[in-house]
């Protein structure tokens, strides 16, 4: 804390930020704002009573410039923060409440863990952004490489997007891919091959995938990445588990996390682990793969993960009376799977609970209409009953 004036009043860190003169949030340990100075309100068009008690990368959304997310719930500025160390970039992309995009630099203040031991509910970071094109400043960052696996595929090390798009060698990102999708396991090079060049010869392939491979290590070592990220194990290559960071990886271990808690009756956290999950998931796994056999299998068991994390989601939104935000995720598990009957009568249910009874028979006529015309499916008996408890089948 500090002391400010001649009475010894006590000023936290949380309270500076009205003095500064960029725009600045403060984030407490779970990266919640508890801080939102006039300046970031007008920069990104959030008031104070929209942005505090808000996760932060649910009103600072940036991306790297290559694209790539930057403000999921699991952000790099986060790791960082958990250890006491400064984090910073350059320039980033981040949207206004508008939908326009801005371009900002990011600089922190981040103290050190004894120090919030000492000052509870004090700020855990204070983030400051600026308006530029130009460099903010020269602070340390994590060097391990991000990769994006969920949605568009996209690489990042130390806070910079990696231009995948702009490399010579397209089969390049594909290996890497390839090696991702079996992260921390040994993948034979004619497994490789028969992926990547399936008519070429044996020898000939042979070469390509070492200059590949080659190609690849001069591109992430360029790009910051650790040494080693990729290492050679007799014919195979592997991708080290402990030199990167992936999405699909931490997803699954978050839903994981959030499934444990949940049967445990710790439904506050388990939400909380399910909101990190969702905000890493930004698209089917893989989808500019989509042809590939490689990662269909994959695809399909995150695919899985998902609308498990939407069942847990809705789950611990229903238990904690937020009806709405509990039937918005089964609206949308039904739009990824109509099938699911599971969600359509916890969609009922939580519709009844906001006594819109009206509202319940609507969805449930339209879901039957789709469910009939689109795969020639009939409601199950458990749905069929469920919606006379609840709704009374008028017009049924």
């Amino acid at each position: 804390m500090f002391r400010l004036d001649r009475g010894g009043r006590e000023i936290k860190t949380i309270d500076l930020i009205a003095f500064a003169s960029d725009p600045a949030l403060a984030v407490d340990d779970d990266m919640r704002v508890i801080g939102w100075n006039p300046g970031v309100e007008q920069l990104l068009g959030y008031s104070p009573a929209e942005a505090l008690g808000q996760h932060c990368s649910k009103v600072f959304q940036a991306f790297y410039p290559t694209g790539e997310p930057l403000c999921s719930m699991l952000c790099e500025g986060r790791s960082c923060m958990a250890m006491g160390e400064k984090w910073g970039l350059a320039a980033c992309r981040i949207r206004h409440k508008t939908g326009e995009m801005i371009t900002a630099g990011i600089s922190t203040l981040i103290l050190p863990p004894e120090a919030r031991e000492k000052n509870d509910g004090d700020a855990a970071a204070v983030i400051f952004l600026r308006v530029t094109e130009g460099a903010v400043s020269n602070v340390p960052v994590t060097s391990s490489l991000r990769i994006f696996t969920l949605g568009q595929f996209g690489l990042a090390v130390a806070g910079k997007g990696l231009q995948v798009e702009g490399w010579k060698r397209k089969q390049a990102a594909v290996v890497l891919k390839c090696l991702a999708n079996q992260l921390g396991r040994p993948v034979h090079r004619e497994r490789l091959i028969e992926w990547l060049w399936p008519e070429a010869d044996g020898e000939r392939a042979w070469e390509r995938l070492k200059v590949t491979v080659s190609y690849l290590r001069a591109k992430l070592r360029a790009g910051g990445a650790m040494d080693e990220t990729i290492e050679t194990v007799g014919q195979s290559y592997l991708l080290r588990r402990d030199a990167v960071w992936v999405d699909a990886d931490m997803f699954g271990t978050l839903v994981v996390a959030g499934r444990d808690l949940l049967k445990q009756g710790n439904s506050g956290e388990a939400r909380v682990r399910f909101e990190e999950a969702q905000s890493l998931y930004r698209g089917d796994y893989l989808e500019d793969e989509l042809y590939a056999e490689w990662c269909a299998e994959e695809r399909v068991r995150l695919r899985e993960i998902y609308l498990e994390l939407l069942a847990g989601m809705a789950t611990c939104y229903a238990e904690a009376g937020l009806y709405l935000e509990a039937s918005e995720v089964c609206r949308t598990a039904l739009t990824n799977d109509p099938c699911r009957e599971s969600f359509l009568r916890a969609l009922l249910a939580n519709l009844v609970n906001l006594d819109r009874p009206d509202a319940a028979e609507a969805e449930f006529l339209a879901w039957r209409r789709c469910l009939v015309d689109e795969y020639g499916l009939q409601p199950t008996r458990e749905t069929l009953q469920v919606y006379q408890r609840l709704v009374g089948g008028r017009n049924g």
